[in-house]
């Protein structure tokens, strides 16, 4: 029923206007929707290549700051001087260790009573952890590779110290200040070798 009104309708029209104007109207009619189909088609199209674009640069972005971390990493890693500083300040801090270590022994042997062999092993420990912890505090101002130099640093190192340091105080042959130096900066020299492998790693 409704096909047969909209037949009479156009005859109506094409009676009224004639052939020529319903053809005209129609075609314009189809003109405008194709149009407004292929606008839409291009602007999906454009909007999809601008989504791609955005996604593609976003991973260039992070990629290239990737590539900038590792090459400042490499740099430094590869500059002589930074090597040098760190030899420098490293050599002074775990010198001045040594010093302290050697003045812990003297101290343990005067002020303790060293019968109590337990008692002294864990007030040595202690005092070697506190000397650590401060060696790294200081260590955590300068960096290398982009970590602390106190991450450089291992927790081993006071059980080495403390073994060395026990065996001083509790000696077969009784106190000896240089045999007491020597064996400590000795137990220094490896861990500074060990810290110096660290940071090659």
């Amino acid at each position: 029923m409704n096909e047969v009104s909209q037949v009479t309708e156009v005859a109506k029209n094409i009676s009224d206007y004639g052939a020529l104007v319903v053809m005209g109207a129609i075609y314009l009619l189809l003109s405008a929707s194709m149009m407004i189909a292929v606008f839409k088609w291009f602007k999906s199209i454009i909007t999809q290549i601008m989504e791609d674009n955005k996604d593609n640069l976003r991973e260039v972005l992070n990629e290239t700051r990737r590539q900038n971390e590792l090459l400042t990493d490499l740099a430094e890693g590869l500059r002589p001087e930074t090597q040098l500083r760190i030899r420098n300040l490293t050599g002074f801090a775990f010198d001045l260790s040594v010093e302290q270590v050697c003045r812990l022994i003297k101290k343990v042997r005067d002020e303790n009573h060293i019968a109590d062999r337990d008692k002294t092993e864990e007030k040595i420990k202690k005092s070697l952890k506190v000397i650590h912890e401060d060696r790294n505090s200081r260590f955590d101002s300068f960096t290398y590779r982009g970590k602390c130099l106190s991450a450089f640093c291992n927790e081993e190192w006071i059980e080495q110290v403390a073994k060395v340091v026990i065996d001083e105080v509790y000696h077969a042959d009784g106190q000896n200040n240089g045999r007491a130096y020597t064996n400590i900066k000795l137990a220094y020299d490896n861990i500074k070798t060990d810290f110096y492998n660290r940071l090659h790693k």
